[in-house]
């Protein structure tokens, strides 16, 4: 039986850390704020918006919410972005997505300012990262090498196999494990053989959104798996993306659902506030 990769308990971790920077921050008139934007009633997003909004009081970080109709129109929140872009008690923006049909989610994303950039989705943020240079990584793909990180593997020279090629998660996670001097393959709806790759494999990264599409007979034996999947099947079961009791018995490590990755996406946005915080601090005093 392989070993569960907690992330709730990292996540913990990581919080206490974050939580002392912020202490140590606002002892110099710095209190890091977080502006979280919500258009629409999207019932998952709510429930997104206000474990945000928990996790920033639980480590000190101001957060401030804006709920905004579904009605409203892409003017009316690039309006508010401008605003927070130019509120120094903000130094972090997340607008939650998706968005209503008649806004244009790029076009929102790039006009928040990449110095407050908190998911790392602005196209300069993201061009950093394909450079090796990153400021903002985002939020999930971090958490997923924090994980990696804290179960000891050193990925240089190891065969990693990331499914789903999504700018949320696929493609950025792919260049962190790059950058790691990993060999990675990026998998996704046309790949052929799936199985084969999934199998050459010391680590997976399943990251598609389908329950349980890779089997458990897919995995190498000793490898990683590290499953961001979350898929609800019937009316309260969630499932991962890989097909967890026999992966299990195969893997050394693997991330469960819940309570693996997840828990570690919210933590990244804190750390994201924290470091944006800082570099302001920074300017403010050169």
């Amino acid at each position: 039986m392989s070993k569960l990769i907690d992330g709730k308990a990292i996540a913990a971790k990581i919080r206490a850390e974050i939580a002392a920077g912020v202490t140590t921050l606002r002892a110099t008139g710095v209190t890091p704020g977080l502006a979280v934007v919500l258009v629409g009633d999207d019932p998952a997003s709510q429930v997104y918006v206000s474990m945000k909004e928990k996790a920033c009081r639980d480590v000190g970080i101001f957060s401030d919410e804006y709920k905004l109709p579904a009605e409203t129109s892409e003017a009316e929140l690039l309006a508010l972005i401008d605003q927070l872009n130019h509120d120094p008690k903000i130094h972090g923006i997340l607008v939650q997505l998706p968005l209503p049909k008649q806004i244009d989610a790029d076009k929102v994303l790039e006009a928040i300012s990449p110095l407050k950039d908190a998911d790392g989705f602005h196209p300069y943020n993201v061009g950093r990262l394909a450079i090796g240079k990153p400021t903002f990584r985002p939020c999930t793909p971090y958490g997923v090498m924090v994980m990696l990180q804290e179960t000891g593997l050193d990925l240089a020279g190891k065969e990693v196999v990331v499914v789903g090629r999504s700018n949320i998660v696929g493609k950025p996670v792919a260049l962190m494990c790059l950058q790691q001097n990993a060999t990675v393959t990026i998998c996704h709806s046309k790949t052929r053989d799936l199985a084969a790759k999934v199998r050459a494999a010391d680590v997976v990264i399943a990251a598609v959104g389908r329950p349980e599409m890779i089997k458990g007979d897919w995995i190498k034996e000793g490898a990683v798996v590290i499953d961001v999947g979350v898929n609800r099947v019937g009316e309260k079961k969630l499932v991962g993306d890989v097909e967890f009791a026999a992966a299990a018995e195969r893997a050394a490590a693997i991330t469960p659902v819940p309570g693996g990755v997840g828990p570690m996406t919210i933590t990244m946005l804190l750390y994201n506030t924290l470091e944006a915080a800082k570099r302001f601090a920074s300017r403010a005093t050169a």
